[in-house]
């Protein structure tokens, strides 16, 4: 039997988000596919083994994108947006 799922309240910030949702794909694409466990037991086994060995070889996400980047980017938003209007 299935253990009972307990909403659990996270916080709403897309990058923290961002990098749950790749670290459960990760999971869910090298761990749990295919699904041929037998047991709870043998996918608490499983899930503990990777967690383990993801310690060992993670390294910190370093990001590069940074606020001039952004600034330069919302800068070209408005020029690319010409065109369309006189498209339609």
């Amino acid at each position: 039997m299935w253990p009972k799922i307990v909403p659990v309240h996270l916080s709403v910030y897309a990058s923290w988000l961002n990098q749950i949702e790749i670290y459960f794909s990760i999971i869910q694409r090298k761990v749990l596919t295919p699904n041929d466990l037998s047991s709870l037991d043998e996918v608490e086994s499983i899930l503990l083994q990777f967690q383990e060995r993801y310690e060992e070889i993670a390294k910190p996400f370093e990001w590069k994108f940074t606020r001039e980047d952004l600034s330069r980017l919302l800068e070209k938003i408005p020029s690319q947006l010409e065109p369309l209007s006189l498209a339609a």
